[in-house]
């Protein structure tokens, strides 16, 4: 006996066109065309060639893409009933600054006495695996869309997907990439269950509820009540997941070394803080940056005190010069504000966030010519951070750091290596502990941003995606 719940519900226009992946994959993903005429996949606007892409129309270089990435996650999975992904491309929310790129994910969820967790919710094309026959051959397993305006003016200005098949991308956003962390949701690195109530979807746990333990109460999700699974769910860094196909893996993924600012001087603020990283400047290491912590204080263009958004004041370049400059976020982009402190003389910079939550995020942006680490700290942290500073002397703080590394533990994962869920505060809906935590390095495609330097591979020794998806059926049989 199972059950099945829908996800969404479909319509599905009488004009499909499918494309199955070649017919060597372990498992084979059928893209099915959703468009209709003359927009999305069958967009005619001519095109040329580009990294390995063929097709000689947008819509035809579109679907390439996707045909790419489906014979990627094809031939490394192992299921005999096929796979269909109903895909289109579509307008979907952007401004000129930010953009949904795209979201993919099960139409449906199924539960059987005969899977490895009874009475527990497995994504559709998961259970078709472990049923070994298509449970509602009528639906495809997964839906996806994804934003057929990015890049123009009102959307995301000038940063189109690229369409190649080299992950040669540049300044654009690989669309290969971005298809590989969709498609990943979709076949089951998601979690049902509710991270706003706690509650169970339709009174059912997920598979996923099984694997997730909260280090601060020593339960797993699925022992939990709904209440522990709500504080649980923006418990920073203190989820793992537990399933032992990923925890055997991490030391082949991930590095040793977790990013952390330690504060030496004065006793009464010493101690580790953690950091977000930068994507620019060099990566931090260990023993790491030793300096004194000194603010930049200068009013940026809009009124803004300590944003460093232009050049600095000759005051302010003779405290920070061979210092560590400690700068507030805000006004301009994160590479103008440090290339201003590194252009002062500083060796370091710490940026403290405006808006609270925990941990820190990353540091977005790209400029070759920053030649200095740089971090961010929370909002509380960077508070902190200022209060020392207020009896500071105009060249002298007082406040000692080290930016560096924790040698001790790998970067995404716990003392005893289990790799982190994301479990930011507050909780973000659609990435909160349905991703990898944002702290692993190598960056991991299930992160909940898309990283410019993420491969096409979706296994080891680049990731541990496909690791995380075997946990269900072969760790358990």
């Amino acid at each position: 006996m199972s059950s099945k719940c829908f996800l969404c519900l479909l319509t599905v226009a009488a004009m499909l066109c499918a494309l199955s992946t070649p017919a060597q994959a372990a498992a084979t993903i059928t893209i099915v065309n959703g468009n209709a005429a003359g927009v999305g996949f069958n967009d005619p606007t001519p095109t040329s060639p580009v990294g390995g892409n063929a097709g000689i129309t947008l819509g035809g270089q579109r679907l390439i893409a996707f045909q790419e990435a489906a014979s990627i996650w094809g031939a490394s999975l192992n299921s005999s009933v096929p796979i269909t992904i109903l895909a289109t491309m579509e307008a979907l929310s952007c401004t000129a600054t930010s953009a949904v790129l795209g979201s993919a994910g099960a139409t449906e969820v199924w539960s059987a006495a005969t899977f490895p967790f009874s009475d527990t919710w497995y994504h559709f094309a998961l259970a078709n695996k472990l049923a070994g026959v298509d449970l509602d051959p009528t639906t495809p397993q997964i839906r996806a869309r994804f934003n057929s305006n990015l890049g123009q003016p009102t959307c995301l200005s000038g940063s189109p997907f690229y369409l190649g098949l080299d992950n040669n991308h540049g300044l654009q956003i690989d669309l290969v990439t971005v298809l590989l962390h969709e498609f990943g949701h979709g076949l089951g690195f998601s979690n049902v269950t509710s991270g706003t109530s706690g509650a169970f979807f339709f009174g059912l746990p997920a598979a996923w509820d099984h694997f997730l333990l909260d280090l601060t109460s020593n339960k797993l999700w699925i022992d939990m009540t709904n209440a522990e699974r709500v504080a649980s769910a923006i418990n920073a860094r203190k989820l793992v997941w537990t399933g032992a196909n990923v925890t055997n893996n991490v030391p082949v993924v991930l590095a040793l070394g977790v990013p952390k600012l330690t504060v030496t001087a004065p006793l009464s603020i010493a101690g580790g803080y953690e950091v977000g990283t930068a994507a620019f400047g060099p990566l931090l290491d260990s023993p790491g940056l030793t300096g004194e912590l000194m603010p930049v204080v200068d009013t940026s263009p809009g009124g803004t005190a300590g944003a460093a958004c232009s050049a600095l004041s000759a005051a302010t370049a003779l405290a920070v010069n061979g210092k560590i400059a400690l700068i507030d976020r805000g006004v301009c982009t994160f590479t103008i504000k440090v290339k201003n402190a590194q252009n002062a003389g500083a060796l370091g910079v710490i940026i403290a966030d405006n808006v609270a939550g925990s941990p820190p995020a990353g540091l977005g942006g790209v400029d070759p010519t920053v030649v200095i680490p740089t971090v961010r700290v929370s909002l509380a942290d960077g508070n902190t951070l200022k209060a020392a500073l207020q009896f500071r002397s105009r060249t002298h703080s007082g406040v000692w750091v080290n930016l560096g590394l924790n040698m001790a533990v790998r970067s995404g994962a716990d003392a005893l290596g289990r790799a982190l869920l994301y479990t930011p505060n507050p909780f973000q809906s659609g990435s909160s502990v349905s991703h990898w935590d944002t702290i692993a390095f190598p960056n991991l495609l299930m992160e909940p941003n898309i990283n410019g330097d993420l491969t096409h591979s979706v296994t080891t020794p680049q990731d541990l995606t496909l690791q995380r998806s075997e946990e269900h059926t072969s760790e358990l049989q």
